[in-house]
């Protein structure tokens, strides 16, 4: 009982915490709303204290074919390890509803990223759909990109070949892979928004 109050607590503090920012939604070449979540040991993460940093944004949800294809071979991994070494920020959002498909406690989430041989920076659970819907996140992956001054640099999909299928991560273009190429070596991100792809997210109502 004393577990559940607590989370009703630091759930309640986290809806006041972003309420100044609902009504600010997402745009690229905007500054990217900032926003508080829980992260798998409850703890808030705010996605400001990470300015002066690149920050990577990957909407995930561990049943989704889409996303399974990205961990089964690796390729979202190595993307993580290739960044995250590089100071980089990466932040994986789950925004699945409780009782929805995706929707996991902290133990399973660090269970996968364990499994997997993930390398985000935090998994943060995003319930209510709140950040979810501020950044327009409408399938599992959904990917984004802000950069050291807080400005959205790329929003969409992951790469270029709408399918669930491995064999076409290696012929296909790496949209977020290409955004952070482009942006560690100080040029403009040639393709700053792509349509994303994958299943839908499984939004609270």
């Amino acid at each position: 009982m004393k577990k559940f109050v607590s989370y009703v607590k630091r759930s309640i503090a986290v809806t006041l915490l972003i309420l100044p920012n609902l009504l600010s939604a997402a745009k690229v070449d905007a500054p990217a709303p900032d926003f508080v979540l829980l992260n798998t040991q409850g703890e808030q993460v705010k996605l400001s204290d990470y300015r002066g940093q690149y920050v990577v944004l990957e909407w995930t949800n561990h049943l989704c074919p889409y996303v399974q294809k990205h961990y089964s071979g690796g390729n979202m991994q190595g993307l993580q390890n290739k960044y995250t070494e590089q100071d980089v920020v990466w932040l994986s959002i789950i925004s699945s509803a409780p009782g929805k498909q995706g929707h996991i406690d902290g133990d399973k989430a660090d269970s996968l990223t364990t499994e997997r041989g993930a390398a985000p920076t935090a998994v943060l659970f995003d319930p209510e759909g709140t950040t979810g819907k501020q950044y327009n996140a409408k399938t599992t992956p959904h990917m984004y990109v802000i950069d050291p001054q807080g400005m959205l640099r790329y929003a969409g999909a992951i790469d270029s070949i709408k399918s669930a299928n491995p064999a076409d991560i290696a012929k296909a273009t790496n949209y977020l892979d290409q955004s952070m190429m482009q942006l560690l070596a100080g040029q403009p991100v040639s393709e700053k928004m792509t349509v994303p792809y994958g299943c839908t997210i499984k939004y609270k109502g």
